[in-house]
C-alpha cells in the first residue's frame, strides 16, 4: 500500500495561499451550465476525481465541453439530455450521482445505469428516487431498492408538488432544484423532517439565481418557476472546505495564514470554521478579496453543532486536540454515510495518536492537550480523513498516511499544498 510520512513544522507559520475553486460550487455550475442552451465559460473549476466524473457524465448525456487552462467552456443541452444504454461511473462521488439522477431523469431518448464504487452503493438514495419517481420518472434499482445502481429511462416528468424527506441528506432538495425550471409548470418541494446541511441548498440556490432562475423559499419547503438557465461566465471561488486544512495551522502553530480567494463573504457551509476560530481566540479579517486568520495563545475548547457543515467534521477533531480543554463536536449523525463513518474514523485514529475521545451517537468529545504520538494512519479511502490527518502531522512527529492518493476526489493537489508550507 502507498504511504505518506508527513514533515512537522515549526511555529509560528506566515502563508499565503490561493486554492483551487469550490467543489460544491463547480459541481452546481455545470449542471446548471449543461441545462442552459448556449455556451458558459466556467472559471477557476476544481478539477478532482469527482468534479471530473460529473463533467465526463454530462458529456455522454450530450454535453459539450472543452477545458482549458483555468477553465471550462461547456454547451448545454437546454434541458434535454439523451442517452444510449451508457453506464455511467461515478466512483465515490455522492453529490455528483445524485444530481446527475435527477438531471438524468429529464431524458427525452434511451437508457443509463449510474453506479459507483462499493461505498457509493451503501448511501441511501431512496428519498430522492421516491420524489422523481412521484414526478414521473423512470427508475429501477438493479441491485437494492432505495440504492445505486440505478437505470433510468424516459419518463413523462411533470411538476407540481412532491413531498421529500432531507433529514439523510440536503442533496437531495438540491438535486431537484436544479431540474425544477425544466418541469412543466415548475416545482414546489415539501419538506418532511429537519433538513440538514441547509446551507448547501442556499448554495444551490445561489447557483441557480446566478444562472437566471430565482428559487421562492417557503415555510415548509421551497417553489422554482417554470423556466430555463442563462448560459453565461461563472467564476468559481476557493473551496471552504479545502481551506479549512490550512486555516486552523494558527490555532496548531501560532502566526496566520492568509487565502486569498476565499471571501469573508462567502456563503459556502464551511465559512461556519471563521466564526468558530474568532470565538476560540483568533483573529479572523478581511484581506482584500479573501480572510486572514491568526492566532497569538492557543485556542479555547468549544462546543460547535455541525448539523449545517459536516465536512468541517475532521478538521475539528484535529483542532480539538490541540484546544486548552475538552471539545464537544455534535449536531450530524448523517457522518456515517459519508465516504466512511467519519465519527469512528476519527475517533480511532485520534485515539491511536493518543487523544482523549470519545465517540457520540452524532459527533465526538475530545479532551484536549493529551500529549500526542506519531502512528500510521488508515484513511478509509477518504480524502477528508487524509486530509485531517495530515495536517496533524505538521504538528506531531511520526504522521505516515497510508493511500494518500485518496485526496485526489476533492483536492488532487493537496500534497503540494503540504510540501509549499513544510518548505
Amino acid at each position: 500500500m502507498e504511504k505518506k510520512a508527513v514533515r512537522p513544522l515549526q511555529g509560528p507559520v506566515n502563508l499565503r495561499l490561493r486554492l483551487p475553486g469550490s467543489k460544491s460550487l463547480t459541481q452546481r455550475a455545470l449542471l446548471c451550465a449543461a441545462l442552459a442552451r448556449g455556451t458558459s465559460r466556467i472559471r477557476n473549476p476544481l478539477l478532482s476525481e469527482d468534479t471530473l466524473l460529473l463533467a465526463r457524465a454530462l458529456e455522454i448525456s450530450g454535453v459539450r465541453m472543452e477545458r482549458r487552462s483555468g477553465e471550462i467552456l461547456l454547451s448545454g443541452t437546454g434541458g434535454q439530455p439523451a442517452f444510449s444504454g451508457e453506464r455511467i461511473f461515478f466512483g465515490n462521488n455522492g453529490t455528483g450521482s445524485r444530481f446527475f439522477l435527477a438531471y438524468a431523469s429529464l431524458t427525452v431518448e434511451g437508457e443509463a445505469l449510474l453506479y459507483g464504487k462499493p461505498r457509493l452503493h451503501e448511501r441511501p438514495m431512496g428519498p430522492l428516487l421516491e420524489a422523481l419517481r412521484a414526478l414521473g420518472a423512470r427508475l429501477y434499482c438493479t441491485e437494492r431498492e432505495g440504492y445505486l445502481p440505478v437505470r433510468v429511462s424516459p419518463g413523462d416528468l411533470r411538476g407540481g408538488r412532491v413531498e421529500l424527506s432531507a433529514e439523510k441528506s440536503s442533496q437531495f432538495v438540491s438535486a431537484l432544484l436544479l431540474i425544477g425550471p425544466y418541469l412543466p409548470g415548475g416545482l414546489e418541494i415539501e419538506l418532511r423532517g429537519e433538513m440538514v446541511s441547509t446551507p448547501y441548498v442556499d448554495l444551490t440556490c445561489r447557483v441557480m439565481e446566478d444562472f437566471g432562475v430565482r428559487v421562492e423559499k417557503e415555510e415548509r419547503g421551497f417553489r422554482v418557476p417554470e423556466g430555463q438557465y442563462q448560459a453565461r461566465e461563472y467564476e468559481v471561488e476557493g473551496d471552504a472546505s479545502s481551506a479549512s486544512y490550512f486555516l486552523i495551522l494558527p490555532a496548531l502553530l501560532g502566526g496566520s495564514v492568509t487565502v486569498e480567494n476565499l471571501p469573508l463573504s462567502s456563503v459556502q457551509a464551511d465559512t461556519l470554521l471563521l466564526r468558530l476560530l474568532a470565538d476560540i481566540g483568533g483573529r479572523v479579517e478581511s484581506a482584500g478579496e479573501g480572510v486572514r486568520v491568526s492566532f497569538s495563545s492557543p485556542p479555547r475548547g468549544f462546543e460547535i453543532n455541525l448539523k449545517k457543515a459536516p465536512d468541517l467534521f475532521p478538521t475539528l477533531c484535529v483542532l480539538a486536540a490541540f484546544a486548552e480543554g475538552p471539545s464537544r463536536i455534535f449536531g450530524a449523525p448523517h457522518l456515517r454515510y459519508k465516504e466512511c463513518d467519519r465519527i469512528s474514523a476519527m475517533a480511532t485514529e485520534l485515539s491511536r495518536c493518543g487523544a482523549r475521545v470519545r465517540e457520540l451517537p452524532d459527533g465526538i468529545e475530545i479532551q484536549g492537550g493529551a500529549p500526542l504520538t506519531g502512528a500510521e494512519i488508515e484513511t478509509y479511502d477518504d480524502h477528508r480523513i487524509a486530509m485531517a490527518l495530515a495536517v496533524l502531522g505538521l504538528r506531531v512527529p511520526g504522521i505516515v498516511i497510508r493511500n494518500p492518493s485518496c485526496v485526489s476526489k476533492s483536492f488532487p493537489e493537496f500534497w503540494d499544498y503540504l510540501e509549499k508550507v513544510s518548505s
